[in-house]
């Protein structure tokens, strides 16, 4: 499980970190199921990039260091509240697609923050057991 877990910790971290810089630096010319990027409030982009950035360095790092382990589990829930919150964002819009990768990205934070809490904790360098 241990190693199921980092697999997806490391993939989605990258991801969202990809993701949290985009909302930063919005490219222009983005194909027509991102074109909501563009409708997004300054502040609404700033406070989701932030939140993506901070959760996708939260799933690789502590585990790395193995310092604050704890933050794993609490990166991956902060996660799945920006994915509802997303959520909420696309079904006012009807945007059907991006509901489904939202949920998806959602149930697999959910699974990581699970798995780190419960399945697997990582262990913290700091006290020897993760929490």
């Amino acid at each position: 499980m241990n190693i199921v877990l980092w697999i997806l910790q490391v993939l989605l971290g990258i991801y969202f970190l990809f993701v949290g810089v985009n909302h930063f630096i919005v490219p222009p010319g983005l194909p027509a199921p991102m074109s909501w990027v563009y409708e997004l409030s300054t502040g609404l982009h700033y406070f989701s990039g932030t939140a993506e950035i901070l959760a996708g360095l939260g799933l690789i790092l502590p585990g790395l260091t193995k310092i604050q382990t704890r933050l794993t589990p609490l990166a991956g829930t902060g996660l799945v509240l920006v994915m509802v919150g997303a959520i909420v964002w696309h079904v006012q819009r009807g945007e059907v697609v991006n509901i489904f990768s939202n949920l998806i990205l959602a149930v697999l934070a959910g699974f990581v923050a699970y798995g780190r809490w419960r399945l697997s904790p990582l262990p913290d360098r700091q006290n020897r057991s993760a929490w």
